[in-house]
């Protein structure tokens, strides 16, 4: 097989979108600067393959991001690697690589027997400062720094520190052993695991993976993340084209997004720590047609792809400080629409899944991470759970 067959056939299996550290939860605030350091970060991926690369991003740098050595290993527990399975990454044959500012950059293949569901431990030694790193935050898998090159190193020593945000990778692709198709998940907080135990793989698209056993689930959810307008993140109408589109192998996308444009523009006006959280998002307030406008946007490009488009119903947020009654309102009639709307190859319905069917605008109290909005990992793999797999065959 041809280099060019092999990049025909190449399918994303794991992935996390990128973000201005600014532009996120504010994790990387208090944390000393990457310079002179090993980042050492693990990931689950989807299905497995036998080859594999990874995408490492310097998309929001404001500067040249100098990588001076990199590896890729099977995780053992702890940080360590599994004896035999490091690999050294390269970047069109050297060791090094320097990417530029705005720019993501691609590993050379390396052959490598990849599982599905395995966890892949990738080390990359930062020489100089990283004056703005591109990120996902948060990471609900535990990452570590090192000081100085430590990418070799079987097992993490004892200065190594905590990694609080997913920096400078977004995506793990590997040539399958039988052909495939990607799934994308294009979401907010629901959909990036937020109040799922860290360290479990218990967001409900790496949940949907297990259930698929060989599934190339690609979760694309960035927490507070809008349809409409940037904020936490670029707007999902902004980085459709580079998180979904872009995406090797991509045979269908999820989109479930849009409950943040509805949370915020209805959400109570106060002097409070509410107004100052909602000065994160920036712009005019939206309406449901906005809303309903956006999805259809989205479908209309994802289809000139020739993808499958699914569409999940918005699920209940009443009880937490988001919460107005006008709100509730909107979520309702957007949530109808993408029921009786025929915009969608089909719709999974979320918010029937979630809500307390005594209190239909509540969470059940089960299913969320007590703050009646997010998941639990029991309420995470209730929605995996409920999706019908037969619509990905």
């Amino acid at each position: 097989m041809t280099e060019t067959d092999n990049a025909c056939s190449w399918i994303r299996s794991w992935g996390a979108s990128p973000q201005a550290a600014h532009d996120g939860l504010g994790s990387l605030d208090d944390h000393p600067p990457l310079a002179d350091v090993t980042l050492r970060q693990v990931v689950r991926v989807g299905g497995g393959g036998r080859r594999v690369r990874i995408r490492f991003t310097n998309e929001f740098g404001t500067g040249p991001l100098t990588i001076g050595a990199a590896q890729l290993a099977l995780a053992a527990p702890g940080g360590a690697v599994r004896a035999g399975s490091e690999r050294v990454l390269t970047f069109s044959g050297a060791t090094a690589v320097t990417v530029p500012a705005g720019a993501p950059v691609l590993s050379d293949p390396v052959d490598m027997s990849l599982p599905a569901l395995a966890e892949l431990s990738i080390s990359l030694y930062l020489p100089e400062r990283v004056e703005t790193c591109t990120c996902h935050d948060p990471a609900l898998d535990t990452g570590w720094t090192i000081p100085g090159d430590a990418v070799a190193a079987p097992t993490l020593p004892e200065n190594a520190g905590d990694l609080p945000v997913r920096a400078l990778i977004s995506a793990v692709e590997s040539v399958p052993d039988a052909p495939a198709k990607a799934i994308v998940v294009l979401g907010d907080s629901r959909t990036d695991g937020a109040g799922s135990t860290p360290d479990t793989h218990h967001s409900w698209p790496e949940l949907l993976a297990e259930r698929l056993e060989t599934g190339y689930v690609v979760n694309q959810g960035i927490s507070g993340n809008r349809m409409l307008n940037d904020g936490i993140g670029a707007a999902a109408l902004a980085r459709f084209d580079r998180d979904v589109l872009a995406t090797p192998g991509l045979g269908c996308v999820v989109l479930s997004i849009g409950a943040n444009d509805i949370a915020i523009s209805f959400a109570p006006r106060d002097d409070g720590s509410l107004a100052d959280f909602l000065k994160m998002f920036p712009g005019a307030p939206v309406t449901t047609d906005d809303v309903i406008a956006g999805h259809r946007q989205l479908i209309a490009r994802a289809r000139e792809r020739g993808v499958r488009v699914y569409g999940t119903t918005i699920a209940p947020f009443e009880g937490s400080e988001l919460y107005t009654p006008a709100g509730e309102n909107a979520r309702q009639t957007v949530n109808e629409w993408i029921r009786t709307g025929g915009a969608f190859d089909a719709v999974l319905d979320f918010d029937t899944v979630w809500r307390d069917a005594a209190h239909p605008g509540r969470i059940r109290d089960d299913f969320h991470a007590g703050d009646h909005l997010h998941g639990s990992d029991a309420g995470y793999r209730a929605l995996a759970d409920s999706v019908d797999l037969s619509l990905f065959s």
